[in-house]
């Protein structure tokens, strides 16, 4: 019997799910501020992927931006302006999402749709098939702010080499949807008003096949990546000085 899901969220809440036969979607829900991450988003976030990873009935995750576009990274005066009420930090926040992400036993497809900026690439990037609008970007751009880009760097030095990694993190530009796809990043381009029914499609297809072949694949792929138990992926990927 599927566990009860312990993340209902409200019309109104930063993030929603909606769930379907075998698969989910998953919207990051700010419209009004691009999607940016702010803490209580972080939060929700982190709550629905622990939610949908225990639930058995689901098998593949959408994961989308609301308003036609996915996110534009995170909200750093909200961030700072509203700390969390229970006193966690947004690291703590934000790691638990990349960690979900990186132990997940389900197939997360990202509807890249206008753009996914610094932090919001990150969460684009890790997604087992991207499928990117024709007019859509990703930009990293922390190096132009003096800062790491930690998660970006953990999540492209897993999926692509270093060379394509530089590529995106070093010049800090806007990498349009053709360039991503000739560099192995999207893994397909479609018309703007087609990404969201084509990540759709593709949850479908995938989630009809049988529930434990998806996981066995899905966890055989990242063990044979990461030759590391995932949780300690990030620490990997994080230069020594930046550790605390």
């Amino acid at each position: 019997m599927n566990p009860e899901p312990t993340f209902t969220p409200t019309l109104d809440a930063p993030v929603q799910i909606d769930r379907h036969t075998g698969w989910a979607e998953l919207t990051l829900n700010r419209p009004a501020q691009r999607n940016a991450i702010d803490l209580a988003m972080a939060r929700a976030l982190g709550d629905a992927i622990a939610s949908l990873e225990a639930d058995d009935g689901v098998q593949v995750v959408v994961l989308r931006g609301a308003a036609g576009a996915f996110s534009s990274g995170l909200d750093l005066k909200a961030i700072q302006a509203h700390p969390d009420p229970a006193g966690v930090s947004f690291a703590e926040l934000w790691l638990r999402v990349h960690q979900g992400l990186m132990t997940s036993g389900k197939v997360w497809i990202v509807a890249l749709e206008r753009h996914a900026i610094n932090g919001a690439a990150a969460l684009a990037i890790a997604g087992d098939w991207l499928v990117c609008g024709e007019s859509a970007f990703l930009q990293i751009a922390e190096i132009k702010l003096g800062m790491a880009a930690p998660r970006n760097v953990a999540w492209l030095a897993l999926r692509h080499s270093e060379a394509v990694a530089a590529r995106l993190c070093l010049l800090g530009d806007r990498v349009g949807a053709a360039e991503l796809l000739r560099l192995g990043i999207a893994t397909e381009v479609r018309p703007d008003d087609a990404v969201v029914a084509r990540a759709r499609e593709l949850a479908q297809t995938v989630s009809a096949y049988p529930a434990p072949g998806i996981a066995a694949v899905k966890r055989g792929l990242r063990a044979a990546h990461t030759r590391r138990a995932p949780g300690e992926w990030f620490d990997a990927c994080t230069p020594m000085e930046a550790q605390p």
